[in-house]
């Protein structure tokens, strides 16, 4: 059965509306291009759109072009404005767009956990105002064909726990603040004219990495956030699945072995939670001696994986340098140093021969990854393993892998993990302790071990095929840590399993909440009258 004209024309002019959204302005040659409709039917959409207010002339498509043809349409982007917020218990942060996401406001307020609820959510509503005002959008909203200009349209909020699937609302729980609740109700009473949504964090981040980052090309995948705390989300042939009551994913409760107990209905200290927070992954730095104290990063078990994520990087960089084998994942090991050849990564070898025997294991050599190997007698031994040199018991081999690194021996003890020793900044290339790396290395397969049995476990009921591991330590761990999770899931399952970092790691929530208030507000917006 035939389309109606009405239903025909809204239509067309949401389908016009989305290719101005995706690809900026256009012309009405183009959009007649893009569309395939015809000249007329282009000419009375665009008519409409404009005089709707929803598109204008922004331009034209060539200095030496007049007439209609040339004009350049494009979304009246001031149509309305948008906020996001990222509610986590140590911090809200705001951002503030237009109608086609470009950003105009944001913001951020720490939240001290002795502040009380109250003096928090006005702390929080008076953000939002703040960024909305600096955006401009505030004041009494202009009125055209019954529709407000100029205020704030829609509101997403990101936010932990689980949401009420009838009322949309976060559900109350006694794991979290309760002035997260109260903050969603304070936003609707200062901007009544908004709508305000909540989702929680996992959830919009999957979003936002199917949309914008590491699953954009996933119709199916699970995300496994990783942050403060822990949770998961589920896309399923492209659609978030939520399940009965809004608790799909609700990971940190899955029972697990290796913690204290069972979890509860009100508290996943004995869940998949006490393995994988935060504070689990930071307590499991400090007993692998990994100063956990030093990361200024938040939340702090992301700092302590990227150090250890560079620290493993280093050495690997280190065996390039000395053209040697490296050695089995989380052994430590960089490298046998049972040659004495001298080998390029550029495919050359030249090895001088200064008169010596570059045979012996107990010579220190000098190599670099430019492509020519130099190697050196520098006549004296490298001492026994665990007193900071680069390489095995036997070496005091060092290398280079990006352009030219030069090696300095000092000839002393490294200290003990954690002892305070600092890392050399990046304009410094010079021997690594590898101690530190080998502990670094067994941290980083302790915490895949950790992930791996949460990962098999969505594995073996959903077979998603892929796995994300989100949020700032997802996106920290990077390819690293996701290898060796991957490398575990695979072992474990005969279910093929991809897991890939998160791209754009906590960011995702703001994002996702960003990109739900635009979709709703869109929506509304581009409706034809007649609906």
């Amino acid at each position: 059965m035939p389309a109606s004209p009405s239903t025909a024309r809204a239509i067309n002019d949401r389908l016009a509306l989305r290719l101005l959204q995706e690809e900026g302005p256009l012309t009405a040659g183009q959009l007649k291009q893009l569309t395939g409709l015809s000249r007329p039917t282009v000419a009375d959409l665009v008519e409409r759109l404009t005089v709707s207010g929803l598109i204008t002339v922004v331009g034209e498509a060539g200095e030496q072009r007049r007439g209609p043809n040339a004009k350049l349409y494009g979304i009246v982007a001031d149509r309305a404005h948008l906020a996001a917020l990222d509610v986590r218990t140590e911090s809200v942060r705001v951002v503030v767009t237009d109608l086609v996401g470009r950003v105009l406001a944001e913001a951020s307020v720490p939240i001290g956990g002795d502040t009380g609820t109250g003096p928090v959510v006005e702390q929080a509503v008076a953000l939002v105002e703040g960024a909305a005002k600096e955006a401009g959008a505030t004041g009494a909203p202009a009125r055209d064909a019954g529709r407000a200009w100029g205020r704030l349209h829609t509101v997403g909020i990101g936010a932990p726990g689980l949401i009420d699937p009838t009322t949309g609302e976060l559900r109350d729980s006694s794991g979290l603040p309760e002035w997260h609740r109260r903050l969603v109700a304070a936003v609707q009473d200062r901007f009544p004219e908004a709508h305000v949504n909540v989702g929680n964090e996992a959830n919009l981040a999957a979003l936002a990495e199917q949309r914008d980052g590491a699953a954009h090309d996933r119709d199916t995948f699970v995300l496994l956030w990783l942050s403060h705390g822990t949770g998961a989300a589920v896309v399923l042939d492209g659609a978030l699945r939520r399940g009965a009551s809004g608790g799909t994913g609700e990971i940190g409760f899955l029972p697990v072995p290796g913690t204290i107990g069972l979890p509860s209905a009100t508290d996943c200290a004995g869940g998949f939670h006490s393995l994988a927070g935060s504070a689990a992954i930071v307590e499991l730095a400090r007993e692998y001696g990994l100063p956990a104290e030093d990361a200024a990063e938040r939340p702090a078990a992301a700092g302590v994986v990227r150090a250890a994520v560079d620290l493993v990087g280093r050495g690997a960089d280190a065996d390039l340098g000395r053209g040697e084998d490296v050695g089995s994942p989380g052994r430590g090991d960089v490298g046998s140093v049972r040659s004495g050849d001298a080998s390029s990564v550029g495919g050359e070898r030249a090895v001088q021969d200064r008169g010596e025997d570059v045979g012996s294991a107990r010579r220190e050599r000098d190599g670099s990854a430019g492509g020519e190997r130099a190697v050196r007698d520098r006549g004296a031994d490298a001492g026994p393993a665990g007193r900071g040199d680069l390489g095995s018991a036997r070496s005091g081999g060092a290398g280079s892998a990006r352009g030219e690194r030069a090696v300095q021996d000092c000839n002393q003890d490294a200290g003990p993990v954690g002892s305070g020793h600092a890392d050399p900044p990046s304009g410094e290339r010079t021997a690594q302790n590898p101690a530190r790396i080998e502990v670094a290395g067994r941290f980083l397969d302790a915490l895949a071990d950790r992930l791996a049995v949460g990962v098999a476990s969505v594995v073996a009921i959903l077979d998603p095929g892929c796995v994300v591991l989100g949020g700032e330590v997802g996106q920290a761990g990077g390819k690293e840590l996701a290898r060796r999770v991957e490398d575990r899931v695979r072992r474990m399952s005969p279910l093929a399993t991809e897991v890939r970092p998160s791209t754009l790691g906590g960011a995702a929530v703001l994002r996702g909440a960003l990109l739900t208030a635009r979709d709703q507000a869109q929506d509304e917006l581009f409706a034809p009258p007649e609906r």
